[in-house]
């Protein structure tokens, strides 16, 4: 799904199937416990997510703050702009959103409590990794979090099984295994983030072969 060549169409298509193999892996859960521990006692939180695709992590972000009676204030930006069009035709009555299409680094000194990524980090390149990590320690005021995979073994026999019995796109199938083999192990966290200058932070496994990254302040 990186592949700049995707029509409009089968990229809208892609992004619809994710977010479907998103509530079918329960892919929520890990970010609203995250910011369920974060925002703690708090009213009101501004909040980034990086690489929102279809936008369905904000939406259900803005949900799970109107639930709770917090004022959410939600941004997401991605690299590609066929994005924006996507998540803007979904309708979040829950709370406004903002899409934006561009590089995250753009947003640099907008004080943001929190930022988030899910499915993110494993197609970044080692340097884009950590210069991301640099980003997120230094501009999230309050805590950021990244939702990812695990590399696995059995997510990644599992994974295809379960893609072609869900009818999900061609991509979608083929995306999803790449994602996993790119994916991290939780040993190979640390020096990660020792490399970009970040302490404090946590390394966790979530079920079923999510393996995040947190920092709360």
């Amino acid at each position: 799904m990186d592949d700049p060549a995707l029509d409009a169409a089968t990229y809208h298509a892609v992004l619809t199937d994710l977010a479907r193999v998103n509530r079918t892996t329960r892919a929520y859960r890990p970010t609203l416990d995250f910011l369920r521990r974060a925002v703690g006692r708090r009213k009101s939180f501004r909040l980034l997510d990086v690489g929102f695709g279809s936008g369905d992590m904000l939406r259900r972000i803005a949900r799970w703050a109107r639930r709770r009676g917090i004022a959410a204030d939600l941004t997401g930006i991605d690299l590609n702009a066929r994005s924006v069009a996507v998540a803007e035709a979904i309708p979040s009555p829950a709370a406004p959103i903002r899409y934006l299409a561009g590089d995250y680094a753009t947003l640099a000194g907008e004080h943001f409590d929190f930022i988030v990524s899910s499915l993110v980090a494993h197609h970044m390149s080692h340097e884009q990794l950590t210069g991301f990590l640099t980003f997120m320690d230094r501009e999230a005021r309050t805590g950021w979090f990244i939702n990812d995979l695990h590399r696995h073994g059995f997510a990644w026999s599992g994974y295809p099984l379960l893609a072609r019995a869900m009818g999900w796109h061609r991509v979608v199938r083929l995306d999803g295994t790449t994602s996993i083999a790119r994916s991290y192990r939780p040993a190979e966290w640390p020096p990660i983030l020792a490399e970009a200058g970040v302490a404090g932070a946590r390394v966790r496994r979530r079920f079923p072969f999510r393996l995040c990254v947190e920092k709360i302040r």
